[in-house]
């Protein structure tokens, strides 16, 4: 692979490593060193690319090993804060709605902070970034049906925390 054909390929993936790495360290500097090291990391395995199957899902496996390692350093604290992908100007004026609005993604930030860190991988992955099931799997060494049961999961226990503070209020 020559330098054309990395920037083509690779160059354009930079902002869903960008969103993952994010996701995973919590520190938007660190998300972008991230993906530096991972475009370092995959111009230095250039020469190997033609027996890389999906060129993304390897790059997020790299992001992915990156992150983890970051992680493990320095004893992570793994919080997304999903309010910031959120387009609050869609919103009309009106003080009450923006309020509930507010309140709804500090609950889901605070749902999606208790579970467990491969689920929450899945959900980002999955329903954020929009990958298949086989790439998702492929990126956190796992079989599809774990993806699967754990995206199901996760899903649940969102739903349910979710319909617990709407009707229960806790």
């Amino acid at each position: 692979m020559d330098s054309a054909e990395f920037k083509i390929k690779i160059i354009p993936l930079g902002r869903k490593l960008y969103n993952f790495a994010r996701l995973l360290l919590n520190n938007e500097v660190e998300a972008q060193d991230a993906v530096q090291e991972v475009y370092i990391k995959l111009w230095n395995y250039r020469n190997k690319m033609q027996t890389i199957g999906n060129i993304e899902a390897f790059a997020m496996k790299i992001t992915r090993n990156w992150c983890l390692d970051r992680l493990k350093a320095k004893k992570p604290l793994l919080v997304e804060d999903y309010s910031k992908s959120y387009d609050f100007q869609k919103e009309k004026n009106n003080p009450h709605s923006i309020l509930e609005t507010s309140d709804r993604l500090n609950e889901f930030n605070s749902i999606m902070q208790n579970l467990p860190e491969q689920q929450r991988m899945i959900i980002q992955l999955r329903d954020v970034e929009g990958y298949e099931f086989e790439e998702i799997a492929d990126i956190l060494d796992v079989n599809t049906n774990t993806v699967r049961v754990n995206l199901s999961r996760a899903r649940k226990k969102i739903k349910e925390s979710l319909i617990n503070t709407e009707y229960h209020g806790y």
